[in-house]
């Protein structure tokens, strides 16, 4: 068998995957990638959705929950850096067993932020993100090089647009229970455990790319260090400008994640569990739909313009909803709505279908999780940047106000960079026969 074959292939399960109807592959493979990473978010997230009132930070001005999202993001963003070699490097046939480690250490990790003192919590947070990071690439390299990859990766990018809200409204849930905050996120783990051991495992039944997904994709294979900085090269304007977007974009999404319940307070609202699922599943519903859509486009050239596309209209949205906002002309629960669709249209492409399409125009071989990881990596490093800033910097301002700010910020970058990017890589592109198809 060869190294990278998986490990499955006699499964009865794998073997009616390599000749059932596309629809019921691509059914399958996006249900198990949803998921996948939908159950890794009950590791990661929940603790968020305590507001640690009245902690601070070894008798800093610095707020304990700042110092405990940023200790995960820390390790978090250390895992993307890593990720860059070991996503883009370990063998399919393992990943399956990697990705079960990955949730065991970041669970273990968890129970030692329950156990520890207040003090020591910050270290137990900081080794729950090193593994999660790493999560992301392994499960994108179960879906990449297909020719229905778009599809794939919108059902996967749904599932942690609804998965934050749904495991924080969780964790709400087993505090109104009585359970203590510190051990909330642990108890939370447990309860997700099983789901996601099930769901690698059918994940894993996927078989290789076809033939036919070679042919019009691209051979997708490992990428040592220097087949990943020729890539990095090769397309060094456009990686530049993608790269200083998401390093403010990821920090934006993550900033009105981690402080869903502080924003709605600003805007007057009475934060519920109700309120976090109101706020982004029609988010994902949206995003979903215009992922798809991009499957659509046959052609490599007007399939990357498409993309682009998308994450123009995201940022179009933002400024759009928050004029509105501003204006009076829409309440802050739709204002949040909006942002977040808009947010998530330019985020979401950059873990998938963007360096997919990328790749697929420009004929060059390899992996797109290596252009994903490297982005990662460079956005959790905004992410931290951003969050001390408006402790910081800026700790006069509320967190609606601070948001508000850093909406025109982002849009007026994106909007320069997006489009200077896409007609960058028009020029790169290689037209081929089975673009046509």
């Amino acid at each position: 068998m060869p190294d990278d074959a998986p490990t499955t292939q006699g499964s009865r399960i794998h073997r009616w995957l390599k000749t059932a109807p596309t629809r019921c592959f691509v059914a399958y493979a996006s249900f198990a990638a949803f998921a996948t990473y939908f159950c890794m978010y009950a590791f990661r997230k929940p603790f968020a959705a305590a507001k640690y009132e009245g902690l601070m930070f070894l008798g800093t001005d610095v707020n304990l929950k700042t110092v405990l999202l940023i200790s995960q993001i820390i390790g978090y963003a250390l895992s993307k850096y890593a990720g860059i070699k070991v996503c883009t490097e370990i063998r399919q046939a393992h990943l399956a067993k990697f990705l079960v480690g990955l949730i065991l250490f970041a669970e273990f990790s968890l129970f030692l932020f329950g156990l520890l003192p207040e003090q020591f919590k910050v270290v137990a947070i900081f080794m729950n993100g090193i593994p999660l990071g790493m999560v992301w690439g392994s499960v994108s390299r179960y879906l990449e090089g297909r020719r229905a990859s778009e599809v794939m990766f919108a059902g996967l990018s749904c599932s942690y647009i609804v998965s934050s809200s749904s495991v924080k409204a969780f964790g709400t849930w087993l505090m109104d229970q009585g359970i203590n905050q510190f051990w909330m996120p642990v108890t939370a783990g447990l309860f997700f455990l099983p789901l996601f051991m099930v769901a690698v495992y059918f994940l894993n039944q996927l078989p290789q790319p076809s033939a036919a997904d070679v042919a019009d994709r691209s051979r997708r294979s490992v990428m040592n260090s220097g087949q990943r900085w020729a890539f990095f090269r090769t397309f060094l304007p456009a990686m530049l400008m993608l790269l200083l977007v998401y390093f403010f974009l990821t920090a934006y999404r993550d900033f009105r994640d981690n402080y869903t319940p502080e924003i709605f307070k600003a805007l007057n609202y009475d934060t519920s569990p109700e309120l976090f699922l109101q706020a982004d599943w029609p988010v994902a519903f949206g995003v979903m739909i215009a992922l798809a859509c991009l499957n659509l486009f046959r052609d490599h050239r007007y399939g990357l313009i498409a993309v682009f596309g998308v994450m123009l209209t995201g940022i179009v949205l933002m400024a759009t909803a928050t004029l509105l906002h501003e204006q009076g002309k829409i309440t802050g629960l739709w204002w949040m709505i909006l942002i977040g669709t808009g947010a998530y249209l330019a985020y979401v492409p950059y873990g998938a279908v963007l360096f997919e399409r990328v790749m697929a125009s420009t004929k060059v071989a390899g992996t797109a999780v290596f252009a994903i990881y490297l982005h990662d990596a460079i956005g959790y490093t905004g992410s931290i940047t951003v969050q001390l800033y408006k402790d910081l910097g800026q700790g006069e301002l509320d967190y609606y106000e601070f948001l508000r700010g850093f909406t025109w910020l982002l849009c007026g970058l994106g909007l320069v960079c997006f489009v200077a990017s896409c007609v960058y890589f028009m020029g790169k592109h290689k037209p081929v026969a089975a673009d046509k198809s």
